[in-house]
């Protein structure tokens, strides 16, 4: 693994996190074109009254750019996964609080032509040990639709926490969807938590 903080750049193998940046666009919408069905049970919408105040969807582009400003702040590390130099999805870690906090989250999402790999997984692994290792922070929580069967195998090979569930938590294909709470505290694997899920059998 390279780098501290950010931008940071994370090998295992042939997976890579590195700093999404614009020239990703033709792939990221490829991609994302391929698994439009694959990913709308999962992804983020904005409700009514957002609509209404004016906010919208942004381009690429613009995500690009607010990521970039963010990751300078210190709030979110955005990376492009990368699979044998492929883009394949991301990993964000975001909302992060410092201070007394010292916490974020860590949303995700993969292309179908190669979920079921393992890949997921691993990447999650290295974005928390980046967390817990470069950044200090105390703890990560991941948040996940109940039926979302793929990303809860994701926390659960690696071996973290249930805490419990959140009621209409965040606005999901086009309404306000329940979700699990997973967390990993800095500690819980005093070896990583990818050397850990390596240790298990990394499948």
């Amino acid at each position: 693994m390279t780098d501290r903080r950010w931008p940071a750049t994370l090998t295992e193998g042939d997976i890579a996190l590195r700093p999404l940046r614009q020239t990703d666009a033709r792939r990221w919408r490829e991609v994302r074109r391929r698994n439009l069905d694959w990913l709308r049970p999962w992804e983020a919408t904005l409700p009514p009254e957002a609509k209404s105040e004016g906010d919208a969807i942004p381009t690429f582009g613009m995500m690009v750019r607010r990521l970039r400003r963010e990751a300078r702040e210190g709030r979110t590390l955005p990376w492009a996964l990368v699979y044998q130099g492929n883009l394949v999805g991301q990993v964000t870690v975001g909302g992060i609080a410092w201070g007394s906090l010292r916490a974020g989250y860590v949303g995700y999402w993969i292309d179908s032509a190669v979920a079921a790999r393992g890949i997921m997984p691993k990447a999650v692994a290295m974005a928390l040990d980046h967390c817990f290792d470069a950044l200090a922070l105390h703890r990560i929580e991941i948040n996940i639709r109940p039926e979302n069967t793929a990303s809860l195998r994701v926390v659960q090979k690696l071996g973290l926490r249930y805490e419990g569930e959140r009621a209409a938590y965040l606005h999901i294909d086009g309404d306000w969807r329940d979700h699990v709470t997973y967390v990993v505290y800095a500690g819980d694997f005093p070896d990583g938590v990818l050397t850990h899920y390596l240790a298990e059998g990394g499948r």
